[in-house]
């Protein structure tokens, strides 16, 4: 979620103003999402390398942070959303590691989408952090470096219970995926608009979508042994027509 400060210097406001109109592009964008059946949806919310920025902002972040999460959780909780969070959450004050253990707590039993939060969060402390505890492993003999492969280091990650994304969404035009799920990413699709994030609503959600439909996902492969396997990228028929009975034709 880019560009929230490039939209308030353009209409002359202060950059907490593009912080706080960026929460109701997540509030429609997680409603959508919900209505449309996808599963997991993951918000880059804060990165390690944000905590470099001027004290002032890092703090306001942190206070409209947590005024989110206490204002929305039982919103999401009615709409059986599940929150997770992803990142070194130690680093966060103390009320927001507190409110968001307790909203997680709170939504743990639902079964519609699970909103991942990636706070404090980057991708090569993901893998840093993977590699110490298996170097751990190792060490403690509980783990031979035979063992090592893609699906246990995958596991060791913080996003171990989940997917990994089948489409990145990237706003304010930037070609960059800003240190966001290095290692999950490998052979998701890309989706870059050049709306900035506080103006990204539904219909933005609703065109990503589209294009992503229109792809076919190979892994590698050709398309001929995508027809011989019966596969057929991302074509699938019960999302396709949930979609179009939110979004219409």
């Amino acid at each position: 979620m880019d560009g929230n400060g490039r939209w308030a210097k353009r209409r002359g406001m202060p950059r907490i103003a593009g912080h706080n109109e960026g929460v109701e592009s997540v509030r429609d964008t997680v409603e959508a999402c919900g209505q449309l059946g996808v599963k997991y949806l993951t918000l880059y919310a804060f990165s390690t390398e944000n905590w470099k920025r001027p004290e002032e902002e890092v703090s306001l972040l942190m206070r409209l942070l947590l005024r989110a999460l206490k204002d929305e959780t039982d919103r999401l909780h009615t709409n059986n959303v599940r929150i997770q969070a992803i990142g070194d959450i130690a680093k966060l004050p103390q009320e927001v590691q507190n409110e968001l253990v307790d909203d997680i707590a709170k939504t743990k039993n639902n079964t519609g989408l699970t909103l991942i939060l990636a706070l404090s969060y980057s991708g090569r402390w993901d893998l840093t952090e993977a590699m110490k505890r298996i170097a751990d492993e190792v060490k403690a003999n509980t783990l031979s470096v035979e063992q090592i492969s893609e699906q246990l280091i995958a596991s060791y990650l913080s996003t171990g219970n989940v997917p990994d994304p089948d489409l990145l969404i990237r706003t304010s035009g930037e070609f960059r995926i800003s240190n966001f799920l290095l290692w999950q990413l490998a052979y998701s699709e890309m989706f870059i608009t050049n709306k900035l994030w506080p103006s990204f609503r539904r219909d933005e959600l609703y065109e990503a979508i589209r294009s992503y439909q229109k792809r076919e996902r190979r892994f590698g492969r050709v398309s001929e042994q995508l027809k011989q396997d019966g596969s057929n990228g991302t074509r699938d028929g019960y999302f396709n027509r949930l979609f179009k009975s939110v979004t219409g034709p």
